[in-house]
C-alpha cells in the first residue's frame, strides 16, 4: 500500500490499469451525456475507474459505475468516513469499491486545496487520465498541462470544446 494512503475496501484494485475521471463543475450539456455513455462502457467492458465522483456529473458517472461489478475507486478529497451512502456501502460489502484518500481521518471538510491535493494523488495513480471537459480557464487545466508534461496518457471526448486540450496533447475520444 502507498505510505501516507488511507482506505477501505479492496485495495488489490491499485494493482489493476486505472482511468482517472475528471470532469470540470459546469460542462455542457452533451459532454454530460456523452459522460454517461464513457460509463456505461466502462462499466460494460470491466475497466476500473477512479474519480473524486463529487461533482454532479462525476456522481452521476459514479451511480452508472455501480450498476456493475467492476472496480471502481473512489478517492477522497476528506478523510475516510464513518458512514457511506447506501450505494457505496452495498459495493464495498460486495467487494467492488475502493476508498481512498492521502488525508487523515481529522481533514473533515472539502476545500479547493484538499479538491486539488486529492486530483494529483488520483492522477499519480491512474495510468491514463480521461477528461469529459475542461474550462479553458478553469482549475483542472494547470493539472491537465502538468500531466501531459510528464506524458501521462490524456484522453478527451472529441468535440469543439475540449479544442484547447488537444492542442496541449491530449489524444482524441470518439464515443
Amino acid at each position: 500500500m502507498i505510505s501516507n494512503t488511507y482506505y477501505i475496501g479492496n485495495t488489490t484494485f491499485l494493482n489493476l490499469y486505472k482511468t482517472a475521471f475528471l470532469c470540470s463543475r459546469k460542462c455542457p450539456a452533451h459532454m454530460v451525456l456523452k459522460s454517461y455513455d464513457w460509463a456505461i462502457k466502462q462499466r460494460e467492458n470491466g475497466n476500473c475507474v477512479m474519480s473524486g465522483f463529487h461533482s454532479k456529473i462525476e456522481k452521476d458517472v459514479l451511480h452508472f459505475l455501480l450498476k456493475g461489478t467492476q472496480p471502481v475507486i473512489l478517492a477522497l478529497a476528506r478523510g475516510l468516513k464513518n458512514n457511506y451512502e447506501r450505494e457505496i456501502q452495498k459495493a464495498l460489502s460486495e467487494n467492488h469499491v475502493l476508498i481512498i484518500t492521502p488525508f487523515k481521518e481529522s481533514t473533515k471538510r472539502v476545500t479547493s486545496f484538499t479538491a486539488e491535493q486529492r486530483n494529483r494523488f488520483m492522477c499519480d495513480l491512474a495510468d491514463e487520465i480521461f477528461v469529459a471537459y475542461a474550462s479553458p480557464n478553469g482549475k483542472l487545466l494547470p493539472l491537465i498541462q502538468y500531466y501531459l508534461a510528464k506524458e501521462k496518457v490524456v484522453k478527451a471526448f472529441d468535440a469543439p470544446e475540449n479544442e484547447h486540450l488537444f492542442n496541449l496533447g491530449a489524444e482524441r475520444f470518439v464515443v
